[in-house]
């Protein structure tokens, strides 16, 4: 159960450490560390208003898309500790598990009859078509080199100390870092900060919610942007860091993670939307690219 204490915990201020990166970069001060979370306290104080069209899934989609992200939460391990769910083929349970809430959502959406709504709910679904292969290619080629095929086998087996191997964990780092920016709708691809609709993606989808219905959507947006995270410093965290120290150094990397979004957020602007095909098959390139080194380093017996 610790991998999962700690997504949760790490939910909490990997949000705020993305809000105050990017305002001091901006040379703003910036709204309160926890703010999100007292907006969230706020949301669940106040009543649902839902629209004529809407039927009884637009009331439970947003507690199916928060249980979904919790699920995932519970298959994933942190270095030798392992996760709470754990069995041979679990990330295939994980990833259908986040597409499940993302499906949720996005009927949701549809049932609103709202035009934004569908526009943001096709976009959201694209990207994720285009996006999965580098998921299952970075998952894969970890597989391969460990010979096992759960998430707690494979990053308690991944040996990333000599330098070849080296290598291929910060292109796999690298890798789930990009899927964290498409899965969680971050810049490039999307922006939460935008108030225009025709640009929204993510934030265009729940445009409906409110009360606990949209506080239930953030808390799972906090979760996800931490599920992510977790699978990249897994990919990085050195193999013989064990126990409480692989505790410590999460916590560090998931700092330096939310740290690094707030970075990409103020130096980047979002991809126009014509572009962003091209830079998601660039991401499952990159999927691509950490098989054929993980497939050469094998094979040639470094």
């Amino acid at each position: 159960m610790i991998p999962f204490i700690l997504i949760l915990a790490s939910s909490l201020f990997v949000k705020g450490i993305i809000n105050k990166t990017r305002a001091r970069l901006a040379g703003r001060t910036g709204y309160r560390f926890f703010q999100p979370l007292l907006t969230v306290g706020v949301l669940l104080g106040k009543g649902e208003v839902y629209s004529t069209s809407s039927t009884v899934l637009t009331r439970v989609a947003p507690a199916v898309y928060l249980a979904t992200a919790f699920g995932a939460a519970l298959l994933l391990p942190l270095g030798t500790f392992p996760a709470a769910v754990a069995f041979d083929g679990d990330f295939i349970l994980f990833a259908y598990l986040l597409a499940l809430g993302k499906l949720a959502l996005v009927l949701t959406a549809l049932e609103s009859g709202s035009s934004f709504q569908g526009m943001g709910s096709a976009r959201e679904v694209l990207f994720s078509m285009l996006v999965e292969p580098c998921f299952f290619l970075l998952v894969g080629t970890l597989a391969m080199v460990t010979g096992y095929g759960s998430f707690s086998a494979i990053f308690a087996e991944f040996d990333n100390m000599s330098v070849n191997w080296l290598m291929l964990s910060l292109i796999l780092g690298y890798g789930f870092l990009n899927l964290a920016l498409v899965e969680n709708g971050r810049v490039p691809v999307d922006d939460t900060r935008t108030h225009l609709e025709l640009t929204m993606v993510h934030e265009a989808m729940v445009l409906d919610l409110s009360g606990v219905d949209l506080a239930f959507v953030q808390v799972a947006g906090w979760l996800k942007l931490s599920v992510w995270g977790m699978l990249a410093v897994n990919a990085l965290i050195p193999a013989r860091m064990t126990g409480w120290l692989s505790v410590l150094w999460f916590l560090l990397a998931m700092a330096v993670y939310g740290a690094v979004v707030g970075l990409i957020e103020s130096l980047m602007a979002r991809n126009r939307m014509t572009r962003n095909a091209t830079y998601l098959v660039t991401v499952s390139a990159i999927g691509l690219l950490g098989f054929a080194v993980a497939y050469v380093l094998m094979t040639s017996g470094l």
